[in-house]
């Protein structure tokens, strides 16, 4: 059986991201700049409200930024290790339900790209979109990522 490339980078996130797997995120969609993952319903990750937890919401969160990010250094995670630095996540209403989110690297991340390959180590942000299963948008994140050099 020969693996596709995009099966590859798949693969290697999920090996990457341990909590992301326990929770069982699953990948939707993975392009060159933009990702989409998938947390299931599941009510052992519930909280007292009986709502997907917020810590599981960080989770698929950052697991689809990183996952974007990822994908889209490509050759250049020669260069650098993306490590998050900071969370953040706005849920409007409770989800109840499977969560969707999205993450789509903006203008900031080719300003990052110009900056490592210049030598520096960027920090820029990902914003990602949470949406229930019906595709109502009910949150947001916001990860910020560094590209830190490897020695």
């Amino acid at each position: 059986m020969v693996i596709s490339e995009a099966d590859f980078a798949k693969s290697s996130i999920m090996a990457a991201m341990p909590l992301a797997r326990i929770l069982g995120v699953e990948f939707v969609e993975l392009a060159e700049e933009r990702a989409v993952m998938r947390l299931p319903d599941n009510p052992d990750h519930y909280d007292h409200t009986q709502n997907q937890h917020a810590g599981a919401l960080i989770v698929l969160a950052e697991t689809t930024s990183g996952a974007a990010v990822f994908n889209a250094l490509g050759d250049r995670l020669k260069l650098a290790l993306p490590v998050s630095l900071d969370a953040r996540v706005d849920h409007r209403q409770p989800f109840s339900g499977p969560v969707v989110a999205e993450a789509v690297l903006g203008e900031e991340w080719r300003t990052a790209l110009t900056e490592l390959e210049a030598g520096g180590q960027p920090e820029f942000p990902v914003d990602v979109a949470l949406r229930a299963e019906n595709g109502s948008t009910t949150g947001t994140a916001t990860i910020t990522w560094m590209l830190r050099p490897h020695p």
